[in-house]
């Protein structure tokens, strides 16, 4: 492990818990600190909100580990304090009061934070933390309606979750579809159509301009001039890399996807700093350009590679079939590789009349993405087409009824 003796992961999150566990799985056994602005131990955001909105959930269900494996890990933590310079001169991270953290190497894990809207009105609420979650619950036991503003992964559950909580709910979303960063338009469709099954007033196309009220949010200004009553607003508008406490540091960050960028091993332009999870922006060959996932699965497996890597001082290339899934309804809804931008789409089991299909995208003659709704098991099956390059043709031909 040569002169690695101390590591520092900057992040206590899925992507900070996995860098701990793969360090010591590794045979690891110098200090590891874990640096967390959050007070709380590394917990699961993916059920904020789903169940934990409609009350299924609680604090203690997204736990991600029980205490005592935690405890196992023999951390330095350091909670309820957040990395505020890098100073590699030092190969220190200097910690908002003040303090310094000195490591031999480091794995920057810090993550990302919701992208607020333009409004200090009360009522309207952003969902990335535990504390922003029991803040929508909460609201949810007072509220009639409730208007979401963004139809991408995290409002598209938030509505879900409201009208399972028996809730009126106005969806909001500039794109013309649903999901639009991440899902092709011609399959986008099926999930407008879904949210409409369940009694949500879906607007497309439209944007907010502002919100009004009296110290209170009362209403939500649309672009077409139009507004939307409401004591209630959650704002899904996506989330902005926690890369500020980087600047000046040497670390090289992404232009247009954002991030820290990183080599095909997940290092950064630093010796000895790696980067793992929604913060990393990496070359991924067989999707060309600079990838960075917000996905649950990829903090794991990215932090876990990052770790080894750090500790061998190169190691094996990350090239992960990406994976993200989302519950929506009472219906699974799976992503494998990349759905967008995709030049070719084509449903090949099921139909979009029945809400259940797989889906398959290409981009460039090129297999790029599996999507499936209620569809798991021939989803994964399907899952080994993208582990190498396949030709658009190799796939369909590879897809047959007794597949």
């Amino acid at each position: 492990m040569g002169d690695i003796r101390s590591v520092a992961i900057a992040g206590a999150g899925m992507a900070g818990l996995h860098a701990a566990e793969s360090l010591r799985e590794a045979g690891f056994e110098g200090r590891i600190t874990m640096i967390g602005e959050e007070p709380h131990r590394p917990y699961s955001r993916p059920p904020l909100s789903k169940e934990f909105l409609t009350g299924k959930g609680a604090g203690a269900g997204i736990d991600l580990r029980e205490d005592s494996a935690f405890d196992g890990l023999g951390l330095d933590l350091r909670l309820g304090r957040s990395a505020r310079r890098l100073r590699p001169r030092e190969r220190a991270v200097e910690l908002d009061d003040g303090s310094q953290v000195a490591a031999d190497g480091l794995v920057i894990a810090t993550g990302s934070r919701a992208r607020r809207p333009g409004t200090a009105l009360e009522g309207v609420h952003v969902l990335r933390t535990v504390e922003d979650a029991e803040a929508v619950r909460d609201s949810f036991k007072a509220a009639e309606r409730v208007v979401v503003v963004g139809a991408g992964f995290v409002g598209a559950e938030v509505a879900s979750s409201a009208r399972a909580a028996g809730l009126e709910v106005v969806l909001l979303e500039a794109e013309p579809t649903p999901l639009t960063r991440v899902v092709d338009p011609r399959v986008a469709g099926v999930f407008a159509e879904l949210h409409r099954d369940h009694g949500v007033d879906l607007r497309l196309g439209v944007g907010v301009t502002g919100f009004e009220g009296r110290g209170r949010v009362e209403r939500v200004r649309l672009g077409d001039g139009s507004a939307v009553e409401a004591s209630l607003v959650v704002a899904g508008l996506g989330a902005l890399p926690n890369t500020g406490w980087l600047e000046g540091s040497g670390v090289e960050l992404a232009g247009g996807t954002g991030g820290v960028l990183c080599d095909e091993y997940c290092r950064t332009a630093l010796p000895g700093v790696y980067a793992a999870g929604d913060i990393a922006a990496w070359p991924h060959p067989r999707y060309g350009g600079l990838m960075r996932l917000e996905h649950w699965t990829n903090a794991g497996e990215q932090a876990a590679a990052a770790a080894r890597n750090l500790l061998a001082g190169g190691g094996t290339p990350y090239t992960p079939v990406p994976y993200f899934w989302s519950d929506q309804y009472g219906m699974k809804i799976q992503l494998l590789g990349q759905a967008a931008p995709a030049d070719t789409a084509e449903i090949v089991h099921g139909s979009a009349e029945d809400r259940k299909f797989v889906a398959l995208l290409g981009r460039a003659g090129m297999l790029v993405g599996i999507l499936g709704l209620r569809s798991t098991p021939k989803v994964m099956r399907l899952r080994r087409l993208l582990a190498e390059p396949t030709t658009w043709e190799d796939a369909l031909a590879e897809v047959s009824p007794r597949s």
